[in-house]
């Protein structure tokens, strides 16, 4: 029998991309591809739903010709995606009603605001882990269902179907109608104990239950792909953050693993059994392999961490690439007094504070754009410090290792400001895809190309790691100056029929 490889889809908020993987867990082939951005108000963001199929389908082609692969050499498909972003599409033409709703889309705010009336923004937190914001995937199908003409009234009739992007992929894929219990557990719709539509929230929401998927676990086939790989079973789903869980082997609880890139993603697992957060996080679920147990976390968002890089560059004119930054940031010993607070667009965890905006706090005259450029690299770690608290006090287990990967990762200074932040080790990976790692790994478990997890284990290998060196009494100064810088971009954004308090 000719070499077998797992095809890994990876549909994100830039791009599309295919990765094959061989059985040592090894990348052998990868294509991408980007896609439009839409902004067709402020704070309103969209993607062409259609152009992200097409595009799939030219990754998924190119990967496999790039390295003179043929379709029946791959053993099965695993999808990775966006998380949140909402399409809804004509269940007989498969034509989308309306662009997808991109998970950073803020247009919901009312909606949300609405929803958590008298109750605050933990209104269903018991239900389904999260609490009421405009970052899931709920309130954006409300919005569709009000403002597009006529959708209410199809989707009641069952005429039009849902999904996440894993659920969008599958249908094109096979024509299943499915998501998985990951994908499932950022709709703010999904039960986090029965791993099932609830009907409280649904009734809440308006939703009928005729255009939602069926939730399946996140290894298992799907159905068999038409087309390219005809007859290849689809096999795994997994939401982008998850994947990465994954992909970088935390499979014990008290695991945790980070993914920066446009924000970062912390996620820890936490075994079988549902952690409801004391702390602002989010209760959400690791993985479900096939009939086992599914497996829970918890997880941290930030909205801008590398995003705050390109806004240096593409805004600010700072710096002309991206790696520029750590070059302009070395050229310091500190941050001038200065720091900078990205909450462009509200903060997530564990404020989840609409109503708050950017600040850059501490300015004098000695601020030079090295000190600047520092401000921004720290600002991730300090946002990450935050989270990592959060964790710490809902799981009772410090943290002493995070595991990373993401674009961001190749900027060492910023790695070594993190382990110093953290008074953590930090360490990346030899394979840094892990959200396409995770997603192969998932399918091939699915379709016995790797026979169990322990055999993953032994995959994945150390490329470099970062220890503390700073100061504690330094490092809590610096916390408690960015404690300070935070409180500024509370309360921006007033909204004069709403409580502050009960703001998300």
């Amino acid at each position: 029998m000719s070499q077998q490889y797992i095809a890994a889809i990876d549909q994100g908020t830039t791009s599309s991309r295919c990765i094959l993987f061989d059985r040592d867990g090894r990348i052998v082939s990868v294509d991408q591809r980007e896609h439009r951005q839409i902004f067709p108000k402020p704070g309103w963001v969209e993607h062409d739903a259609k152009e992200l199929w097409t595009n799939v389908e030219v990754v998924l082609q190119r990967s496999l010709q790039k390295s003179d692969i043929t379709p029946d050499q791959v053993a099965a498909i695993g999808i990775t995606n966006q998380r949140e972003t909402t399409v809804v599409w004509d269940k007989e033409t498969g034509e989308p009603v309306y662009n997808a709703i991109v998970w950073q889309d803020t247009r919901t705010d009312d909606i949300v605001r609405e929803l958590a009336a008298d109750e605050g923004q933990d209104r269903f937190r018991h239900i389904c882990g999260l609490p009421l914001a405009t970052y899931f995937s709920g309130p954006k199908i409300r919005w569709l269902l009000d403002n597009v003409d006529g959708l209410r009234e199809r989707a009641e009739r069952g005429e039009v179907l849902f999904g996440t992007i894993d659920t969008w992929i599958i249908w094109q894929l096979t024509g299943k109608h499915v998501t998985d219990v990951t994908n499932a557990s950022r709709t703010m719709l999904m039960n986090v104990h029965t791993l099932e539509w609830d009907d409280v929230v649904l009734e809440a929401l308006g939703v009928p239950r005729a255009i939602l998927p069926e939730i399946r676990s996140s290894s298992e086939v799907y159905g068999e792909a038409r087309g390219y790989l005809a007859g290849t079973p689809v096999a795994s789903a997994l939401g982008d953050q998850h994947a990465a869980l994954f992909g970088q082997t935390c499979f014990d609880p008290g695991d945790v693993k980070g993914t920066y890139g446009t924000g970062t993603f912390l996620v820890m697992n936490t075994g079988t059994e549902a952690i409801h957060s004391e702390n602002g996080l989010l209760t959400t679920l690791g993985y479900k392999l096939g009939d086992e147990d599914a497996v829970y976390a918890l997880e941290g968002s930030v909205a801008v961490t590398g995003s705050l890089v390109q806004w240096l560059r593409d805004n600010l004119g700072l710096i002309s690439s991206a790696p520029e930054i750590e070059t302009l940031a070395r050229t310091v010993d500190d941050n001038g007094g200065c720091y900078i607070v990205p909450a462009f667009s509200g903060l997530f965890a564990p404020h989840w504070r609409s109503d708050a905006r950017g600040v850059m706090a501490g300015l004098t005259g000695y601020v030079t754009k090295g000190h600047i450029a520092r401000a921004v690299l720290e600002a991730t770690a300090w946002q990450t410090r935050e989270v990592v608290d959060a964790m710490n006090a809902d799981s009772h287990i410090d943290l002493t290792t995070l595991k990373v990967d993401g674009g961001m990762t190749a900027d060492n200074l910023l790695m070594q400001i993190l382990s110093d932040v953290l008074d953590a080790e930090v360490v990346r990976p030899m394979v840094a895809e892990t959200t396409c790692l995770g997603a192969a790994y998932a399918a091939g478990l699915a379709v016995g190309y790797w026979p169990d997890v322990e055999t993953l284990r032994a995959n994945w290998h150390k490329a470099a790691e970062w220890n503390p060196k700073m100061d504690s009494a330094k490092r809590e100064h610096e916390y408690h100056n960015w404690k300070k810088a935070v409180r500024r971009t509370l309360d921006w954004v007033e909204h004069e029929d709403a409580d502050h308090g009960d703001k998300v």
